[in-house]
């Protein structure tokens, strides 16, 4: 029998246990063909993501992603949703780095990105088990159901206060001036992206919508480009009652923080999705590959719902924060903003111009 070289018997040997690794790696349901998927991403080593999700919410995703692919460095950028898109466009037209994933709540921008030809196509193994709406032309995808909020500060807004509706908010502003007056804060809807978003959605979801819009500006409507900021000044006083915040953040902060009380509208609840998209020109596109895919798979999303407290997409995930929570504490009344065309129509540059000037317009008395 001929004597193999030791050289060759350790290659070998390596080649074998390091396809064994791969092989136990790779997710149940998903194809054998996976583990070179995860090969060349650990081969890529990095993965570099823009997003808006806050860094502290994102961290045990970050921290369960490494432990499921410890051979890969996450460069996590967490940034507002314009300069997210306008950042990504200024690289992508310089022909630099640029993200390989981006992140964002503004799902609008996100679609921009993608119709426009920033995205790859990849069917995700995890599409059969995510809404049809949160899938467009696998490449753009939803990852989360997060119900847009009303938010106001519990030690000076009295029970009998609190708004259930758009309606009622829309009231108790109108008749309390004395008291609401420049103490209602939302986005800004000029400088944020997915502030403009939830306010077009908010036009076409509500047939009362521009009553409401002149009823929350003739109060004094005060505005933020940040959600952070937003609970911060509803805590402490300075504003009283929000509309259009993540519920997400708003539940998160109101477990630690006493101030802080949620209200889920009964008349109407739009949900956002943080939309993803691997970038064409990535630069490590199997690492974007895994972080989507992991995103979307059921660990991915308990984890999203459990501890970043973002609320899960998919319906066979169990919590507090998942979507089939929410419908059974509002059935019938959720309407998620879907992954089509339609979401670049309040892009138009004219329609936008239109629609600010008549957001302006229903301010003035």
């Amino acid at each position: 029998m001929p004597k193999v070289p030791a050289t060759a018997l350790a290659l070998s040997a390596s080649m074998f246990f390091t396809s064994l690794t791969f092989a136990q790696t790779v997710p149940a349901g998903y194809p054998a063909s996976y583990a070179a998927t995860i090969a060349a991403a650990v081969k890529e080593g990095t993965l570099v993501i823009y997003s808006t999700t806050d860094s502290k919410a994102v961290e045990p995703l970050i921290r369960d992603f490494r432990a499921e692919y410890p051979g890969i460095t996450v460069e996590y950028n967490d940034m507002n949703s314009t300069e997210i898109y306008n950042r990504f466009l200024s690289e992508q037209a310089a022909g630099g780095a640029s993200a390989d994933l981006t992140w964002s709540s503004a799902m609008d921008l996100q679609m921009k990105l993608v119709h426009d030809g920033g995205a790859l196509q990849y069917k995700t193994p995890e599409a059969t088990h995510i809404p049809a709406w949160a899938n467009w032309k696998d490449m753009a995808y939803g990852t989360t159901f997060e119900p847009a909020a009303f938010v106001y500060n519990k030690r000076l807004v009295s029970d009998a206060e609190v708004p259930q509706t758009h309606a009622e908010l829309a009231k108790l502003v109108t008749d309390k001036p004395e008291k609401f007056g420049k103490k209602v804060t939302a986005f800004d809807i000029e400088k944020s992206g997915v502030g403009y978003m939830y306010i077009t959605q908010d036009a076409k979801a509500n047939p009362d919508f521009w009553n409401f819009a002149r009823s929350v500006q003739h109060a004094g409507l005060r505005v933020q480009s940040s959600v952070g900021i937003m609970l911060e000044r509803i805590a402490s006083g300075e504003q009283l009652i929000g509309f259009n915040l993540h519920g997400s953040y708003a539940y998160a902060r109101a477990k630690k923080d006493p101030s802080i009380g949620v209200v889920i509208p009964k008349d109407y609840v739009l949900v956002m999705s943080r939309v993803i998209f691997i970038s064409k020109g990535a630069r490590h596109p199997n690492a974007a590959k895994l972080w989507l895919d992991y995103t979307l798979s059921k660990r991915g999303q308990s984890v999203i719902a459990n501890q970043a407290e973002l609320y899960s997409l998919r319906t066979d995930v169990e919590g507090e924060s998942t979507a089939a929570a929410l419908a059974r504490l509002r059935p019938g009344v959720l309407k998620p903003i879907p992954l089509n065309e339609e979401l670049l129509g309040n892009l138009d540059q004219k329609r936008r111009l239109d629609f600010f000037k008549q957001w302006k317009e229903a301010a003035v008395k």
